[in-house]
């Protein structure tokens, strides 16, 4: 009998579980039915955010804060964004959250700073850090939602699609591949680059992109007017290492933007600074550098001018009297290296000294400094934390506190045991009166 009834119990628990999951699967599905899919920019908060995210494939959430003044400047761009997004055959749906009223949402997705955008990818966040005007934020997006390999089969096409796919990714063209070759590399680096390749062209073609025989791969990097060509092998490490290395262009102009890409490469930077990227002699510097790179590509080379980002430079004890230009390999943190007797580049034949310096470095003929300030990339991260905002905010307000509180107490009277009020000019009174003695405290 007792048996009989534990049987019973357990069904009936059973049966209560199911409805409950029944219940809360119907109640996900009603709140998808209930987002728009007509192209509007979607309002998120903790209660429907994850059905959001469930309900589609990719969504590209606006982290924003309504007091922030370049979050008003985004919104109206993400407005006209959002109906274009939504006709692609794979639609991508704009929301925002306000994550400063949300801190749960915001702090679970480590949001330091406003606007904050993250592409949800099938339910996968990735932080998004293309343009923001309508248009380019448009072209961007189309890379996520692409073929992993775009086939190409006239010159038209080609020329098409490396003026479709925007300055923001380097691209990939392969000449006389096929398309599994590169398949598994393009699937692994989709977010960072276009992969394509173009069944059938002419010689201009080979002119145009610099390549004099077949199979070859080329990068095309349309921001930086940079290009290289892969000849092979096509197996192995090989290619996977041509495409890493090639992710950045063979010669880095240092920005902002330049340097997040850069905190995600492992390599050392072989840094060139100069007075103004600008002149003559930089622009030819710059050539013989992008040389150098090539048969060097286990480092990154990057250059930068004082007239550019000085204070950039400033983190390099460079000062008026440094010779320039100056080369040095930087970590990316917090260290570089100068190469004894070959620190700085005088005007004749750069290319020597440039060799030289890249074998007293590999050599171990350096000297290890320290950054005068901190790294670069930790100064980037800091610039827009809203810990920091919250913290300036919360000290401000304490000291408006204790000065507001100081001036009600300055223009309260005291008052004597005798009734009499007690004045500021009584007070200055009694203390020129009144002289120190040796046993008294002294405040």
């Amino acid at each position: 009998m007792a048996t009989t009834k534990r049987r019973l119990l357990l069904r009936l628990i059973s049966v209560c579980a199911s409805l409950v999951y029944l219940t809360v699967a119907v109640t996900a599905v009603a709140a998808a039915h209930e987002l728009p899919r007509d192209g509007t920019v979607i309002e998120l908060d903790e209660g429907n955010f994850d059905s959001a995210i469930a309900s589609f494939d990719h969504v590209l959430v606006d982290f924003y804060a309504p007091w922030c003044g370049h979050c008003k400047r985004l919104s109206p761009e993400l407005d006209t964004a959002a109906p274009l997004l939504a006709q692609l055959s794979e639609p991508i749906v704009i929301a925002k959250v306000n994550a400063d009223k949300y801190r749960k949402l915001a702090s679970k997705y480590e949001i330091d700073g406003f606007p904050t955008m993250k592409l949800f990818m099938h339910g996968v966040p990735v932080d998004y850090t293309g343009p923001r005007k309508a248009e380019l934020l448009v072209r961007f997006l189309k890379k996520f939602v692409s073929p992993d390999v775009s086939l190409l089969e006239t010159d038209s096409v080609i020329q098409n699609f490396v003026e479709m796919v925007g300055t923001d990714f380097p691209v990939f063209i392969g000449f006389g591949l096929n398309e599994s070759v590169i398949l598994d590399g393009a699937r692994k680096y989709k977010k960072k680059a276009w992969f394509s390749v173009a069944k059938d062209y002419s010689e201009e073609m080979m002119v145009a992109y610099d390549f004099d025989k077949v199979p070859a791969l080329v990068s095309l990097h349309p921001k930086y007017k940079e290009q290289s060509v892969f000849y092979g092998p096509f197996e192995g490490d090989f290619l996977e290492d041509f495409i890493r290395q090639n992710l950045l262009p063979p010669t880095v102009p240092i920005r902002f933007e330049t340097l997040k890409l850069m905190n995600d490469d492992k390599r050392k930077i072989v840094l060139a600074i100069m007075e103004d990227e600008l002149d003559e002699k930089s622009l030819k510097l710059v050539k013989i550098l992008r040389s150098a790179a090539t048969a060097n590509r286990d480092l990154i080379f990057g250059y930068v001018g004082i007239k550019q980002w000085g204070e950039f430079v400033d983190a390099f004890d460079i000062t008026k009297s440094s010779k320039l230009p100056k080369l040095l390999v930087w970590d990316g943190n917090e260290e570089y290296h100068t190469v004894i007797d070959l620190e700085d580049l005088d005007d004749n034949d750069q290319g020597t000294q440039i060799s030289r310096f890249l074998e007293g470095y590999r050599g171990g003929r350096t000297i290890k400094r320290k950054l005068s300030s901190p790294s670069p990339f930790d100064f980037i991260s800091s610039l827009t934390s809203i810990r920091t905002v919250y913290l300036i905010v919360f000290v401000v307000a304490v000291v408006m506190v204790i000065l507001l509180l100081s001036t009600r107490s300055a223009d309260t009277p005291q008052v004597t045991q005798d009734g009499a009020e007690v004045t500021e000019a009584s007070i200055s009174q009694d203390k020129s009166s009144s002289s120190y003695r040796p046993g008294d405290k002294e405040d």
